[in-house]
């Protein structure tokens, strides 16, 4: 490394970790009311013990925050059966009467939204402007759903002869569990997309958060608890990672669960349906990403880095739509990596994310910053020149990195990454960049900028993901769906059509009609 490279690399230590070493030194308190921070199950509206406790730490320092119930499969059969029963009952409330739940636990979330965003900060290690945006947009699909409640329609259809009448009915599958393995990353949001999808189609829940982030569910069992949602109507077990696998095989065979919705790693989401099979249920999966960004030479540059900044850092690029693979087209890649380092040294701050000047948080554990120090050094073993960053800090602090001259056979461009690093692939034609952005297995995510009207509809309509960000580096809403092809998933989440992942459609045939 040159001496000019030394010192531009110090200069960015600087800027990046002003406050990082008394990280470690300093005790954060976890200061959140205390109805909000319950550390039991949640099992047909009473509060459950279980037999072991687990912890919960925070991530920037390794310090515990709280012990959590430790539920195992005892407690799984419970909740089943809790669920199934509220079932029946639940159904039966008009959509009116479930709207008006659901509304009320929208407007409790967010008047409550200062204590829920320390919890994500605090089990996650988001800092807190993020936190904060997560419990708006958790609030968000709360809201949605229960204005979509009353609009479950079902259809007329003409008949073909006189004496009878075609008609199609919608209704709830029944009873859900949701697995939820890796939604530590967005530890409230990803409940409420999809409980509040399944409640306001009249089905009941079972949640098992991730063992990493339990409190935010159970959070939001307190607050389900106030809305006054009935008992059995929505259930949350937490457990550790060592009981997961048998509170997962019970959820996932047993008889009473209709349906199952995972979000996590595509491996595990295949056992997940293998175990289904048994049973035959209906089945979502949120599965991984490897999201390509595409900068293309009519790009506004200083557009194509600002959406570059927003896509892969949020969450220090603990995102299942994080852009992880960056394809440049040569005329103006040497302006966009010099660009995106600048933007890097003046926009990124690392921290505890209760500091109000933090930016970039730890990874959930150790575990993920192996992950992309093995991606980084087999990267720079292959060619791949390190611009910024490339070291392992304190704990699970990564510093955020630049990568140029990479190649398609670099396992950065092969694996999801799941935080901060940036390589930058060069390439010369449209036809080159989507060979290589659809080469891979997955397609959750995709993102490309461009002025070129024409290339605009080629590229978005070629690229082979379920959500494209055209000019735009955040795309999530829950007006829109959210939802993968390939090996990225079934099913879609949000929008109009997410409910309908909860109903079944029945024909109903009444003949014996007079003309």
């Amino acid at each position: 490394m040159s001496s000019m490279c030394v010192l531009r690399t110090r200069c960015f230590l600087r800027q990046l970790l002003p406050g990082l070493p008394a990280i470690m030194k300093r005790h954060y308190s976890l200061d959140v009311s205390a109805p909000l921070l319950r550390t039991q199950g949640y099992v047909d509206g009473r509060w459950v013990s279980a037999a072991s406790l687990f912890p919960v730490l925070d991530p920037a320092t390794g310090q515990e925050i709280a012990r959590v119930s430790d539920c195992g499969p005892a407690e799984a059969k419970q909740a089943v059966e809790a669920a199934h029963k509220a079932f029946h009952t639940w159904r039966q409330c008009t959509a009116k009467e479930r709207s008006l739940l659901l509304r009320k636990w929208f407007e409790l979330l967010t008047l409550h939204k200062e204590d829920l965003a320390r919890l994500i900060t605090f089990e996650c290690g988001k800092p807190m402007r993020e936190s904060l945006g997560e419990i708006t947009y958790s609030a968000s699909f709360l809201e949605w759903f229960s204005e979509e409640a009353r609009r479950v329609y079902g259809d007329i259809v003409p008949s073909p002869v006189k004496d009878r009448k075609i008609l199609l009915l919608k209704q709830p599958v029944g009873c859900i569990w949701f697995h939820v393995v890796l939604q530590w990353n967005f530890p409230s949001a990803m409940i409420t997309r999809k409980v509040g999808a399944a409640l306001a189609a009249g089905c009941t829940v079972v949640i098992k958060p991730a063992e990493d982030t339990p409190l935010s569910a159970l959070a939001l069992a307190e607050l389900a608890e106030q809305a006054g949602i009935p008992a059995g109507v929505f259930n949350v077990v937490p457990c550790s990672r060592e009981k997961t696998p048998s509170v997962g095989e019970v959820l996932c065979t047993d008889p009473l669960v209709a349906k199952i919705s995972f979000t996590g790693s595509t491996a595990t989401g295949k056992v997940l349906l293998k175990l289904a099979a048994d049973t035959v249920k209906k089945a979502s999966m949120e599965l991984g990403g490897h999201a390509p960004f595409i900068v293309f030479d009519s790009t506004d540059v200083d557009k194509a880095v600002a959406g570059a900044m927003a896509s892969k850092f949020r969450n220090a690029g603990q995102t299942c739509v994080c852009s992880n693979r960056f394809l440049v087209q040569s005329g103006i890649y040497d302006r966009f990596v010099e660009k995106l380092g600048q933007a890097m040294d003046a926009e990124l701050r690392l921290g505890h994310g209760s500091e109000p000047n933090t930016t970039q948080g730890p990874l959930i554990n150790t575990r993920a910053a192996e992950k992309v120090m093995h991606q980084i050094s087999d990267a720079v073993s292959r060619g791949a020149k390190l611009l910024k960053g490339g070291k392992r800090l304190h704990g699970s602090f990564m510093e955020p990195t630049l990568l140029a001259d990479v190649t398609t056979d670099m396992l950065c461009m092969k694996e999801e990454t799941f935080g901060p690093l940036v390589p930058i692939l060069r390439f010369n034609t449209e036809e080159e960049a989507l060979d290589i952005a659809n080469a891979a297995n997955v397609g959750l995510a995709g993102y490309f900028y461009s002025q070129d009207v024409s290339q605009i509809w080629r590229v978005a309509e070629a690229l082979e993901v379920g959500l494209v960000g055209v000019n735009e580096g955040l795309l999530s809403t829950p007006e829109a769906p959210f939802g993968g092809v390939k090996e990225s998933g079934v099913g879609r989440e949000g929008s109009k059509y997410g409910i309908d992942e909860y109903l079944e459609v029945k024909y109903m045939c009444f003949g014996g009609l007079k003309p």
